[in-house]
Formats: C-alpha cells, structure tokens, sequence
C-alpha cells in the first residue's frame, strides 16, 4: 500500500524516524538533581556469601529513589557508621550529617541460588522504625525485591503508592546494512534493566500501550504494507489482530476494566477517535469532525476520552464523553499540545507541548487548567506516567541519539535511559506487577 509512511506521520502527528543501531546494553545517567528532597541515607547492604553480591541492593533502591523526585539521596562516604539492622543503628549518627530517614539491610547466600533479604526504614529524628520486610528469594528475584522495598519506603514516607516494582515497553531500531531498519518490541524492568524482545519485524512498530492487568500489549504494526492494531499476549507470545481497516489503525488505548480499546481510524474519512469491545469487535464512533482526530486516552473512571485534534489549527487536547457527546477543548496555553494522558488520580494531564522552542513535556492541572513544563526539549515526545503519577517516563533526542528519559512529576529530577549505541523510542509504563 503505497500510503503507509504518510499514513502513519497523521497518526503520530510528529514521529522522528532516524535509524541508529541499538543494543540491550543499558547506562543509566543522572542529569538534573534533587535540591530540595527528604535527605535520606541508604546504608549498602550487608553481605553474607562468598565473592561479590549478585546484585548491589543499594544501588537499585538509591537509583529508584533518586527518579521519584522526592528524596535527597546522602553520598556514602558521609556516613558515620555502616549498620546493617536496628540494633547497630546510632541516630546520632544520621542526625549529624542531616538525614532523615535510614534504610539498611543484609542479604545473605542460603545455597541452592537463594537468598534471604531483610531491610528496615527508620525516621531518625523520632528514632523509631517505619518498616520493614524479609524474603526469600533465587537470584532472578533480587532486584524485583530492590524495587518491592523502594516502593515500601516511599509508600511509609510520603504515601505514594507503588511504581518501581513494574515494567516499561519500548521500541528500538536496528539499522542493518543493505537490509534495512529492524524493529524490536522490548520489555524491561522500570528502571530498564532485564530487557526482554517480545516482537521483532522489519516494519515499523509503534504506540505499546499495556492491558490493565500487565498481561497484554496493544500496539500498531505496519507488516503487510499498513498500519494495523495488535494485541500480543506478553508471556506466551499469541497475537490477535484487533483492527486492520482500510486506512489508519492507530493509537490503542486500554480502557481502565480492560473490556475496550480506544483507536484513531480513519476507514470513513478523516482520522477520528473509536472505542472497540476486546470481544466482540464492535466499534463505536465518538467524534465527528472534518479535523485530525487521533491519540485517545481514558480517564480513570472510564466516562471520557481524552485526544488529540488539530480542530483549532494546530493540535490541542479534548475531551468527548465514552457515552457520546459534544467535544471540549481543555488546553489553550501552548501554541501545540498533544500525547495526552492522564494520571492515575485524574487531576494531572501529561502531554507534549510547543511554545515556540521545540517539543517538551507538560502536565496540565485538571483543577486549574495551568500548563507546567518538566523538560527542555527541544525533541521530546511519546509521555507516559509511572503507575501511581510520580514520575513520567519519555523518548527524546540528546545529541543526536535516541534514548528515553525518566522526570519526576515536579521536574525535579531526571535520569537517561540510553543504550550504549542505539536508537529508543515509544516508551509505554506498565501497572504495577502482579
């Protein structure tokens, strides 16, 4: 179909479409620090084995617990003393060098590739303990187990729930002499470690968007010359084809009980926002317009979606009940918004915005429809929240590479997820593991 490439630049709006190498070799850069955070003190584990720890526990919680945003993560070569359970612990200690709060823990080799973990989170100030947990677990568990306890010590300090313990969908291009662009559709751990290929074609992939239960993938295929809407079981690899109408098959979204699909086709003239029912194929038409409709996403209650339509000129963010129903424009600062998602709790939307200076991301207050940017740009696109709307996980453009970039909500902090030569694109944040 000689429409394929054009058809899939309307879907996406902007798509960068450079192809570079890409490896499964993971760096992960600090580039905007905390200033103002709890200072918090993570102690190195203490370990109980032969050789080196499998994993460095500590690393992994420090690193979590630097993308949130929240926290003041103290050096280790400012620590008084090293203990490593309650009864070691002098407050005093911590109270000098300004922490307040301290994580320490061991972990100990039980043979057979299996070890126990402990960790304890104290607030130093009251000299009392605020958690603490114990496991047993093989080696293919430990760093799951890091991201369980940052997801522990955040919940216990400032009552965020879990986001670390979950999981990231990406897709990297592979340039391939006189064979051209390869596509892989990657799954990682949230901090982008244990990357896993759940597809790979020589078509373009794009829009992963996860099923409510972390089970499945949605996403849009060009094999066979179009565009297409998959759904891809994540363990078992069995793939359905949800929508291959003629025209544009794009942009799915999950609706919140995991019965629907949220789509942009465009099979009965201009691109406009569609809701299908996962079982029956049933597809009900939402929008009506003579403008670009595309990149639906749901509220958390399932009553509306929010999409992207360049009805105004130039790309906005609407919203149309689920129900059927006129559509309202939500923002007007910014001369461009579009990628919209909304966060868990509903009182956030992320975006990508223009002024005038290239594309950054946005949150948008549902409450006092303030447009705040986190990012510099000028190239960042494809948002999307961790699970409990701490952080937003993005694809951008550094020196003319490709990588994937974490920001905590209130652009605090900032970690690079780049791959060692490579191209990364269309990052998707899961729910929580199950």
């Amino acid at each position: 179909m000689s429409k394929r490439y054009p058809l899939l630049l309307v879907v996406l709006f902007f798509c960068l479409c450079v192809s570079t190498r890409a490896s499964a070799v993971l760096t992960i850069e600090i580039t905007g620090g905390v200033k103002a955070g709890m200072p918090i003190a993570v102690v190195p584990f203490e370990w109980r084995g032969q050789g080196a720890p499998p994993v460095d526990l500590r690393n992994v919680i420090a690193a979590d617990l630097h993308r949130s945003g929240r926290f003041d993560i103290l050096p280790v070569e400012d620590f008084l003393s090293r203990p490593s359970d309650d009864r070691e612990v002098r407050y005093k200690d911590w109270r000098l060098i300004k922490a307040e709060a301290l994580v320490v823990g061991q972990m100990k080799a039980l043979g057979g590739n299996r070890f126990e973990v402990r960790f304890q989170l104290f607030d130093v100030f009251q000299e009392k303990q605020l958690a603490g947990y114990r496991w047993e677990v093989d080696a293919t568990r430990l760093r799951k187990i890091a991201h369980q306890t940052s997801d522990h010590i955040v919940k216990a300090l400032i009552g965020k729930g879990p986001a670390f313990d979950s999981r990231i969908a990406y897709v990297t291009v592979e340039q391939v002499a006189s064979k051209g662009p390869t596509y892989r559709l990657m799954v990682a751990d949230s901090d982008g470690f244990s990357p896993r290929e759940i597809l790979l074609s020589s078509d373009p992939i794009l829009s992963p968007a996860w099923s409510p239960d972390g089970r499945y993938l949605a996403y849009v295929s060009f094999e066979d010359g179009w565009s297409k809407v998959v759904l891809q079981e994540i363990d078992t690899g069995n793939r359905v084809k949800m929508s291959e109408y003629p025209g544009i098959n794009g942009a799915p979204a999950w609706s919140p009980d995991g019965q629907q699909l949220a789509l942009s086709l465009s099979h009965e003239g201009n691109s406009e926002i569609y809701v299908m029912d996962i079982k029956s194929r049933r597809v009900q038409r939402l929008t009506h317009h003579s403008a670009i409709d595309t990149e639906p996403a749901w509220a958390p209650n399932g009553r509306s979606l929010i999409f992207t339509s360049d009805r105004s000129g130039r790309p906005q963010i609407y919203r149309v009940p689920t129900a059927g129903g006129k559509a309202v424009r939500l923002t007007f600062e910014g001369r461009e918004n579009s990628r919209p998602s909304m966060s868990p709790d509903g009182k956030n939307l992320l975006m990508v915005t223009n002024n005038g200076n290239g594309h950054q991301i946005g949150v948008f207050s549902m409450s006092n429809k303030r447009l705040r940017t986190l990012t510099s740009g000028p190239l960042d696109e494809s948002p999307t929240f961790a699970p409990n709307g701490s952080m937003a996980l993005y694809a951008t453009k550094r020196g003319g590479r490709e990588l994937l970039e974490v920001v905590s909500a209130d652009g605090r902090a900032r970690q690079a997820l780049r791959f060692q030569q490579g191209a990364v694109r269309s990052p998707a944040w899961s729910p929580v593991n199950r």
